[in-house]
């Protein structure tokens, strides 16, 4: 369970449910034809997002396995910006897929997934990073956003 317990899996059912609410959605709930283009600038932006902060992540010499154990803290980059550039990514995407799918419903699906991966991941890693860095992650948690 601990190994399909994992960020991209929560992400996958998720988008699995907006795909699932545009096919069931009424006619009324379409947005027309703008919501894919910023639908599918969302999704760019997430995905940019989300390389980037692996990239400097893997540059720190740290995991990027939510159940890892950090051996850096990373406070630039991505990082200055938000403390969770991936899972922010993540949300971003899934926005971004709703608006694709034409399925204004789906967008209520954010708001859950970002208090699922708070809930699920972001309190433990946090705790994990205080453990290990606890001066510099006070520092970097009072400067720097979870979220934006």
């Amino acid at each position: 369970m601990k190994y399909i317990d994992i960020p991209p899996a929560w992400l996958g059912l998720c988008l699995i449910a907006a795909w699932a609410m545009a096919r069931f959605e009424p006619d009324w709930a379409t947005l027309g034809g703008w919501a894919a283009a910023l639908g599918a600038l969302l999704v760019a932006a997430g995905l940019w997002l989300m390389v980037w902060a692996v990239l400097r992540m893997r540059r720190a010499g740290t995991t990027v396995l939510p159940h890892g154990s950090p051996s850096a803290l990373v406070t630039d980059g991505p990082f200055r910006l938000t403390r969770n550039p991936i899972y922010l990514g993540d949300a971003l995407l899934l926005a971004g897929a709703a608006l694709l799918l034409d399925a204004p419903l789906a967008l209520l699906l954010v708001p859950v997934f970002m208090a699922l991966i708070s809930g699920r991941f972001i309190r433990h890693e946090e705790a994990g990073l205080r453990g290990a860095f606890p001066k510099a992650f006070d520092d970097w948690a009072r400067r720097t956003r979870r979220w934006i």
